[in-house]
């Protein structure tokens, strides 16, 4: 069968489909089964001409006779239901306000794919098409179960202009519906282990603008698939290691891509020591975090002051060892904590104590709190400025409060005044879907803080 190139724009429907070889005509009825078979051609030529010049209402009464005569046309060519979806789509722009009807126009738009998937069964096409109406226009009409299954199924690898339309929707829904515990695992995972060879094969046989499109769509599905490195054994060892390891031998002296590298590598992939790779880089990152501690935390000329609160802090952790009441040792582990940071610069050594005064003593909410204005108070040590860098810091820090309140009813009003306060210092839509993420998403806080948290957006006023 020869070979006919392809094309799919993203907002209108294709008009011309590839032609089927003589023998592999539509079993649906064409041209030549019809009660007068010039006549049935001669409408399908006039109804096209008539598109041409947008004269919409009388190509579409001659549309609808060739629809029923002859709707698979010569048999090679499923325009007649193609222009079918673009008719209807019409009638839809000029009958905005009636319910009922639009209801009916949509019903016939998929009984026109179900009926072209029929009798030109390129059955991944049309799924396609479905799924890519029901997701951006008719999102009343299915569930996102029933459009990520119409997806899953139409990705076709070797099909690049089929392709194209699903990848980003399919990594949206794929993350949204295993978020809601709507899709388990080893869907997710049988489902990325397509989408990511697919995407992979368009980027290289991609060309021209196409190529820009699929840089785009790229970035997105990274950020959804991210989501995934966050569920704890989801990804093996491998995947983290050939995705992250590379960018630690690209930047081995640049300290946050070292700690991204490793805490993704250790931390979410659960990597041991047992190979050379992961022990040049854990030997790389804890060199690299002892000299950016030594700048940041240390200091190089302590005031009279510092000494004492030295031994202040050293009589504290005495106390705190000798203790046998673990409420009053709870109360000596949050006063180190903010010791630590109030005194000594110490962020990290201060949530360390924090999280043990939250062990001793559970159902406290103060610790919580603590860490979370430690959290808010490091948008200079984690970034610059009002930058998505530096705002980020505030996800973790309301995640923190909202603990504390949750744990300790009595906390409440303390934790909502700092939600409260810090609730306009979230990052705004714009700055979030710069990142290619959206609200709701998981996403992973590195400097020092190193939590997982969930986006979350500035209420506009």
């Amino acid at each position: 069968m020869a070979t006919i190139s392809r094309a799919l724009a993203f907002f209108f429907f294709i008009s011309c489909l590839p032609l089927f070889a003589q023998e592999e005509l539509s079993p649906c009825q064409k041209f030549r089964d019809a009660s007068n078979e010039q006549e049935a051609e001669n409408n399908y030529v006039l109804y096209r001409n008539l598109l041409k010049k947008d004269e919409w209402d009388k190509a579409l009464t001659c549309w609808r006779k060739v629809y029923h005569d002859a709707p698979a046309a010569d048999g090679r060519r499923n325009t007649v239901y193609t222009d079918g979806v673009r008719f209807y789509e019409y009638l839809i722009s000029q009958s905005p306000e009636d319910t009922a009807r639009l209801n009916a126009y949509i019903d016939t738009i998929f009984m026109l794919y179900d009926e072209a998937s029929y009798c030109y069964p390129r059955g991944e096409y049309y799924k396609v098409l479905k799924g890519y109406n029901l997701y951006f226009k008719y999102k009343h009409r299915a569930g996102k179960t029933e459009v990520f299954q119409l997806f899953n199924e139409a990705l076709d690898p070797d099909d690049l202009s089929t392709a194209e339309l699903v990848f980003n929707p399919l990594a949206i829904l794929l993350a949204e519906l295993h978020k809601e515990g709507q899709i388990d695992d080893a869907t997710a995972r049988q489902c990325i282990d397509r989408l990511l060879p697919a995407l992979e094969h368009a980027l290289r046989n991609c060309r021209g603008r196409q190529c820009e499109r699929l840089e785009s769509v790229e970035y997105t599905v990274s950020q959804k698939i991210q989501y995934f490195e966050s569920v704890k054994g989801f990804f093996p060892c491998s995947y983290f290691m050939e995705k992250y390891y590379p960018e630690f031998e690209s930047n081995p002296k640049d300290f946050n891509v070292v700690r991204n590298a490793y805490t993704r590598i250790k931390l979410a992939g659960g990597c041991t020591v047992d190979t050379p790779e992961f022990r040049e880089l854990e030997s790389t990152y804890k060199k690299l975090a002892k000299a950016e501690f030594d700048k940041t935390y240390s200091i190089k000329c302590p005031p009279p002051s510092f000494t004492r609160h030295l031994d202040t802090l050293k009589k504290f952790e005495e106390a705190f060892q000798t203790e046998p009441d673990s409420v009053k040792k709870a109360g000596y582990a949050l006063t180190i904590a903010k010791m630590y940071n109030v005194h000594l610069r110490n962020p990290p050594r201060s949530r360390e104590w924090a999280l043990r005064a939250a062990d001793y003593r559970p159902g406290w909410g103060e610790p919580y709190i603590w860490i979370g204005s430690l959290y808010a108070h490091s948008g200079s040590l984690c970034g610059a400025g009002r930058d998505w860098s530096a705002v980020r810091v505030v996800l973790p820090a309301i995640d923190m409060w909202e603990k504390a309140r949750a744990v300790d009813p009595s906390a409440a009003p303390e934790a909502d005044k700092w939600i409260g306060r810090y609730r306009q210092q979230l990052p705004t839509v714009e700055m979030i879907n710069a990142q290619g993420l959206q609200a709701g998403d998981s996403y992973f806080v590195n400097c020092w803080i190193q939590e997982t948290t969930t986006v979350r957006a500035r209420e506009e006023e």
